[in-house]
């Protein structure tokens, strides 16, 4: 059976199905799931669950995977045994990799002529047909002097209408039942960042991508995929030391970036990959800066690969500004005994804790 978190669920009474809600976050490498309950207006933890989707394609646990929506079905269904969910009711949330957002400027006009300009102009930024996405987007709020812009920003976001179909597809097999579906960044930002003007990168540091994320006063002004991830430094490791994946991962996790009593690092001879990331990271947030005459103040790192130790000190020393690991846990009620445990499995269940946090806002 693959590694699946222990649930926390006998630490509770049991729900009506009808009280409770689940955010469902599908991967390449695994799903997480996360029950929550509505307490007097608190968002109370019922229980949560990790599968790792690598020994359902016959490779090791933490490994990227491109499995058929009936095999991960299949996962699912046993995470959601394994962790005890009481409830069907979610959402799911869906990868910014099978999604296209962008930012679109265009003259200033009222509603009406943008419920027509929009999706007009917006085909010039898609690569695919227009008939093949399903498409949304939002106006982007001005803040200080650029209220006098001319100019009006558009929140693009287009999914296409097969990756809908095929997640539909794995719930509906899983005898879920999803009243929307949300990119994984909207998620994250959620569960991860409090309300504040001021600008905020946050890095989600993925197994096998980094999504870099500028928000500011809540709203999406910047987005950018690395095509590396915690699982490239896992592999250096392995290779480099000859050891297991697995035991790669646990180096990772123990040691890490924190120097040993002979002043070295276990991973001295695998910087590139975090030096890459972080240097791309600089190139968006310098870029933001100098358009926008906004200085990035703080940055927030999400995904598995924040587990990495010691990775908030070397990150400060690159940036140069505050450096934090999301705790997603901190925005739902939870058993205060569980507090050491959930601070460290947080940033991996960031877009589990979004999604279900969105999806009990439906009962309100």
């Amino acid at each position: 059976m693959p590694n699946i978190k222990n649930a926390i669920s006998n630490l509770f009474n049991k729900s009506s199905q009808g009280s409770s809600v689940l955010g469902v976050d599908v991967s390449s490498s695994s799903i997480k799931v996360v029950q929550l309950r509505n307490k007097a207006g608190r968002a109370v933890l019922e229980t949560y669950g990790e599968l790792a989707l690598g020994p359902y394609a016959k490779v090791e646990s933490g490994q990227a995977t491109n499995l058929p929506p009936e095999i991960i079905s299949e996962g699912l269904k046993d995470v959601l045994r394994e962790a005890k969910v009481t409830t069907m009711n979610c959402g799911v949330s869906i990868p910014l990799s099978a999604s296209l957002i962008t930012i679109m400027e265009i003259p200033r006009m009222d509603e009406k002529q943008l419920a027509v300009v929009v999706p007009l102009e917006a085909r010039k930024y898609i690569p695919v047909p227009i008939n093949d996405v399903l498409l949304d987007w939002s106006i982007i709020p001005t803040i200080g002097p650029d209220k006098q812009t001319e100019k009006l920003n558009v929140l693009i976001v287009a999914i296409h209408k097969d990756t809908i179909t095929k997640y539909q597809e794995i719930i509906r097999q899983s005898g879920l039942q999803a009243s929307f579906f949300e990119i994984e960044i909207f998620s994250t930002i959620r569960s991860s960042l409090d309300r504040g003007i001021t600008p905020v990168m946050l890095v989600d540091f993925g197994v096998s991508t980094t999504k870099l994320y500028v928000v500011e006063a809540g709203v999406v002004k910047n987005s950018h995929s690395i095509n590396k991830g915690s699982h490239d430094i896992t592999l250096s490791l392995s290779h480099s030391l000859g050891i297991s994946i697995k035991e790669a991962e646990e180096i990772k996790k123990t040691s890490g970036l924190l120097e040993t009593s002979a002043g070295e690092s276990a991973l001295d001879s695998h910087y590139a990959v975090l030096e890459f990331i972080i240097h791309e990271a600089q190139k968006v947030m310098l870029a933001y800066e100098r358009k926008n005459k906004r200085p990035i103040t703080k940055v927030v790192f999400a995904g598995g690969g924040s587990l990495l130790k010691g990775l908030p000190e070397f990150a400060s020393k690159r940036f140069d500004v505050e450096v934090a690991i999301a705790h997603p846990f901190m925005k739902i009620e939870t058993p205060a005994f569980l507090e050491p445990v959930l601070r460290e499995a947080g940033p991996e269940f960031a877009v589990a804790i979004g999604t279900a946090l969105r999806k009990l806002e439906e009962l309100n």
